[in-house]
């Protein structure tokens, strides 16, 4: 079991993946979308006024993710992070909310979660 201090430390890293990759996707595209990470929470603001919201859930050590979809929890699995309903991998279910909800085309590399 990891601690507390090593998830903290592998989600704040995740979290700060997403950010850069949203960085990297915003560059090439027209899509109007604003993200702040502060203190264990991504917030991203979409051009309609709706959000994602990422954020690191210690007492569970998840991420989870709030949008117009749903709501949705994801535990490190096998070196990733695992949707716990539906074992979708993090980076392809934030693409196609993103996709959905934002019209903005992300791709996501390296969100891995601790073993």
């Amino acid at each position: 079991m990891i601690t507390d201090s090593e998830f903290t430390l592998a989600a704040d890293r995740t979290l700060a993946a997403i950010g850069g990759a949203l960085d990297a996707a915003l560059e090439t595209s027209d899509a109007d979308v604003d993200w702040n990470l502060n203190d264990g929470i991504l917030d991203i603001e979409c051009e309609d006024g709706s959000k994602l919201i990422v954020n690191r859930h210690l007492p569970n050590r998840e991420i989870w993710v709030a949008a117009r979809a749903g709501g949705f929890h994801f535990k490190p699995v096998a070196g990733g992070w695992r949707d716990t309903r539906s074992g979708d991998e993090l980076g392809a279910a934030i693409a196609a909310l993103l996709r959905t909800q934002a019209g903005l085309a992300v791709t996501f590399s390296g969100l891995s979660a601790p073993t």
